[in-house]
């Protein structure tokens, strides 16, 4: 009987989807997807990445950020929702949101009504990898780290 259950056990944790490592090169081709809606854009109005898109929020610092933080941004009931149930981005959630952020919210909130502005999706799991590590390889250094979460955040 301790057998069975250490073999259910085993086949339940190999079954979980393990969150694949990005390759930030590679997330920074795929960004050119992203680029007709957001930016990564610094504090001083550098732009790291993109075209100086206005759709989609300013993507710059987001890893390590509360969700719906980017001031001045105009956000989904959805994302606000997730913001306010405690989503704080990293590499892992970018990853999975790219992939479908309908069902991201659904999941992360528990609400099905729930739904997101966001109508593209990444095709590939590693896409939204890589286009996670490339965010986070944009990161700002330490001291702009403690900066306001209303400046950087998606």
């Amino acid at each position: 009987m301790k057998t069975s259950f250490a073999i259910i056990a085993l086949l339940a944790i190999s079954a979980a989807p393990a969150f694949a490592a990005g390759d930030a090169e590679a997330g920074k081709k795929v960004f050119n997807q992203c680029q007709t809606c957001h930016t990564v854009t610094d504090p001083s109005g550098t732009v790291l990445a993109g075209k100086s898109a206005k759709v989609g929020p300013n993507l710059y610092g987001v890893i390590g950020r509360p969700a719906a933080s980017y001031e001045g941004f105009k956000y989904g009931d959805g994302i606000i929702a997730a913001r306010d149930a405690g989503l704080v981005w990293d590499e892992e959630k970018i990853a999975v949101y790219t992939q479908d952020p309908t069902a991201f919210l659904d999941e992360f909130t528990g609400n099905p009504k729930l739904k997101s502005k966001m109508a593209f999706k990444l095709k590939k799991p590693q896409d939204g990898a890589d286009v996670a590590a490339f965010l986070a390889s944009l990161a700002p250094p330490a001291a702009d780290a403690a900066a306001p979460a209303a400046t950087t955040s998606p």
